[in-house]
């Protein structure tokens, strides 16, 4: 039992004397992370002039199914587009398979602030073919395609 208690005595001198002898010491870790502004058409859009009756003698508006998308939080956006693949400097137009034109013009809002991927935005888009755009067209259909680009 002496042997014992000394040994237990022993050990205990240990443990303190070692603790005594160790020293710690503290370091720090720096964490950084960065967001990048995205964004990201969710659908595309249509833009439907329907029949154009040159008897009608009135302008046409389209009917619009509006592109949406998201924006990083707090990102300034614009949009652009490329005028469409039938375009003459700066004027819109629908071709038909004659390689017969009539102008249109389309309008929206290309800028904002994103307000992050659960924030879905609308891109409001106008059209309208002016009836002298049209009064002396053929008959038969007119097509175009427009390319958006939305860029933080």
């Amino acid at each position: 039992m002496k042997r014992f208690l000394g040994l237990v005595m022993v050990l205990g001198l240990v443990l303190v004397l070692g603790r005594v002898a160790m020293a710690g010491d503290t370091a720090t870790v720096t964490v950084s992370a960065n967001v990048v502004g995205t964004c990201k058409f969710l659908t595309g859009g249509a833009m439907a002039f329907g029949d154009l009756d040159p008897s009608s003698g009135a302008d046409k508006n389209a009917t619009v199914t509006q592109p949406t998308f998201w924006c990083t939080k707090n990102a300034t956006y614009t949009i652009n587009d490329d005028l469409g693949v039938n375009e003459s400097g700066t004027q819109r137009r629908v071709v038909n398979g004659s390689s017969e034109y009539i102008n249109y013009s389309m309008s929206y809002t290309g800028s904002g602030t994103g307000g992050g991927r659960t924030d879905t935005k609308t891109l409001d888009i106008a059209g309208t073919i002016t009836f002298a755009a049209y009064q002396n067209a053929s008959a038969g259909g007119y097509n175009d395609t427009v390319t958006l680009t939305i860029a933080p």
